[in-house]
């Protein structure tokens, strides 16, 4: 049930994106009384799910769901309509326009995307407001939750002072800045230090599966136990807050090793906080420095509730939404450039966690969310928006970069070039669809 409560916010996401990204195109073209042979949600080779034709234009949805199109007559594209390009342009044809209207026609689409981008943050900013866990209030630092924080140097306790140079407003920002950077600066026990992030930092990422280094600090509280478990046997329940170990202060659940670590094999007195009532129990650590139980993973919220944090709230109004949804997705649209700017560098080792329709797929909730599902489209909005401004053969850019080149030399480029150009471009955009999403795949084995 989950994978088709992702699969469904996918599809009407992308479905969405792809329509006004096509109308953005087709808008100006009928204004420039250009004809549009057809408008497809979706490609249709072979046949079509459904189509309707009206006036000139045939209307449909394809049945492979890879994206969508608009075919506008006298133009050379991912159709190779050779035989309508031996013809001597008509009035109506793309190719008979001036080059200024086929250039607002070819970016109409990644206009609409960016201007989509902007108003879904601003709307969701102007309803939901922006709540998040503020760097600053993790006054006793972050718990580093994987291996390969301690392996990079990291310790739980570290106050996170800036990442590349820069402050680090938001908690959850951590990890994508250390993404394109090459320094962090924590304070550790009253002391700054300087802990270097490898090159291939984003390799050893995807290698360990996981992104999420690091947590704010949360109590020590039982949400399931292991088998054969010390502390259930002693009397534990789920829900029981530990908050001492033979005396010793528990604050948080990184604490408990280092407390547990001088009692192997032996017993202890631990205090819990239950229903509001402080209760001693006595249990037997193992061997290895445990007592068989699994912490609880607390959200921001739930750590909100037991005032262990207090998250930063801002509200908009409608007119002051649109700024702050412009701010937005430059930040937002300059992360994803840099990170696609590592891609291209093979030692980051990033190309590895180029995924498809799966990868994205994983981004959207388990739960059907409008918050998260609407943030998400705007984001994917700006990827759909830089993607196809990129000077490639077969997409906008391409085409975008032959009319920069009519309009500066005064002259098209050769048609026979263009349709060499395009099917190169048409064979490297399948080439990074099957690799993408072949690591979607080899990521399930």
């Amino acid at each position: 049930m989950d994978i088709l409560i992702k699969a469904l916010q996918l599809i009407m996401s992308l479905s969405i994106l792809v329509v006004l990204h096509e109308l953005g195109h087709f808008i100006p073209a009928k204004l420039f009384k250009t004809k549009v042979e057809k408008f497809y949600l979706f490609f249709d080779p072979w046949f079509s799910l459904v189509k309707k034709k009206i006036g000139d234009t045939e209307y449909g949805i394809g049945w492979l769901p890879l994206g969508g199109y608009v075919k506008i007559s006298g133009m050379i594209d991912e159709s190779m309509d050779k035989e309508q390009m031996k013809k001597a342009p008509e009035s109506w044809e793309f190719r008979a326009k001036p080059a200024w209207q086929r250039l607002i026609i070819m970016v109409g689409g990644v206009t609409v995307n960016l201007l989509l981008a902007v108003f879904i943050y601003s709307m969701t900013l102007y309803v939901y407001g922006d709540k998040f866990l503020s760097n600053d209030s993790l006054t006793d630092g972050v718990w580093c939750v994987d291996n390969l924080s301690k392996e990079l140097g990291f310790v739980s306790g570290d106050k996170i002072v800036s990442v590349g140079g820069e402050p680090i407003l938001r908690f959850s920002s951590i990890v994508e800045k250390m993404l394109s950077s090459k320094t962090v600066i924590v304070n550790r026990d009253n002391e700054e230090k300087t802990i270097i992030i490898p090159d291939n930092f984003i390799e050893q990422l995807i290698a360990n599966e996981k992104t999420m280094l690091f947590y704010p600090r949360t109590p020590a509280i039982i949400s399931s136990f292991i088998e054969n478990s010390n502390c259930e046997k002693a009397g534990f329940l789920i829900k029981d807050r530990i908050v001492a170990i033979n005396g010793f202060e528990i604050n948080y659940h990184d604490e408990i090793a280092g407390a547990l670590s001088n009692y192997k094999d032996s017993s202890v007195l631990i205090d819990i906080l239950r229903g509001g009532d402080r209760v001693s129990i006595k249990t037997t650590v193992s061997p290895d420095g445990t007592i068989g139980y699994y912490p609880a993973l607390l959200t921001f919220n739930q750590l909100e509730e037991l005032e262990v944090y207090t998250m930063t709230s801002k509200t908009y109004g409608l007119l002051a939404s649109f700024p702050a949804g412009f701010k937005k997705s430059v930040n937002k649209l300059g992360g994803y450039i840099d990170q696609f700017k590592l891609i291209l560098s093979p030692s980051s080792g990033a190309y590895k966690g180029v995924g498809g329709f799966g990868a994205i797929g994983s981004l959207f909730p388990a739960q059907w969310d409008w918050e998260r599902f609407w943030n998400l489209t705007a984001f994917l909005s700006l990827m759909l928006a830089f993607l196809n401004i990129l000077p490639i053969p077969a997409l906008d850019g391409g085409h975008v970069a032959f009319l920069m080149y009519e309009i500066v030399v005064g002259k098209p480029a050769p048609e026979k070039f263009m349709e060499f150009a395009q099917v190169i471009g048409m064979l490297l955009l399948l080439s990074l669809v099957l690799f993408a999403n072949g690591n979607d795949i080899l990521k399930l084995f």
